[in-house]
């Protein structure tokens, strides 16, 4: 979210020079692809992590649990690409040729929200309303994706 103090000089600098201010439409950015509402808008987020709690039995008592570190984190992206409204297919084929060079990109939100570096592990696609081309009208799509942070040292190790 745009910070109050920045949106009110937006706006009373757009008012004194008579114009509209203009707000970004970027949603979301993966490396130098940008998710936004002429792309390929998203309509759902759903973020899953988890942390790991390896558990070892003991006799006579309970078992007995050590933090272990965080666990895998992923991101899902869903929407609706309406391709005579919103961008065309060429957006879903720019992120699957992301997706063939296997590397981690910058997710960023476009309120300035730093994820980390993520990996396209799978983008799911389903056509329907079709024109008498073939052409579909509506495209349906989920976008998984997974946290792929370069390997740090544990601490108090080389």
């Amino acid at each position: 979210m745009l910070n109050p103090d920045i949106r009110n000089l937006v706006n009373s600098t757009a008012s004194a020079l008579d114009v509209a201010p203009v707000y970004s439409s970027n949603l979301m950015s993966l490396g130098m692809f940008v998710f936004e509402r002429g792309s390929l808008p998203y309509q759902e987020l759903q973020r899953q992590a988890g942390w790991r709690h390896p558990s070892g039995t003991r006799v006579g008592a309970r078992p007995v649990s050590q933090f272990a570190g965080p666990d895998e984190e992923t991101i899902t992206l869903s929407g609706v690409l309406l391709p005579e409204l919103t961008g065309g297919t060429s957006a879903i084929d720019t992120l699957r040729a992301m997706a063939d060079e296997g590397g981690a990109w910058p997710l960023i939100e476009g309120n300035g929200t730093i994820y980390g570096q993520f990996v396209i592990e799978k983008i799911d696609e389903g056509r329907s309303l079709f024109f008498h081309d073939g052409a579909a009208r509506r495209i349906e799509f989920t976008i998984g994706l997974k946290r792929s942070e370069p390997d740090e040292p544990v601490s108090g190790q080389p």
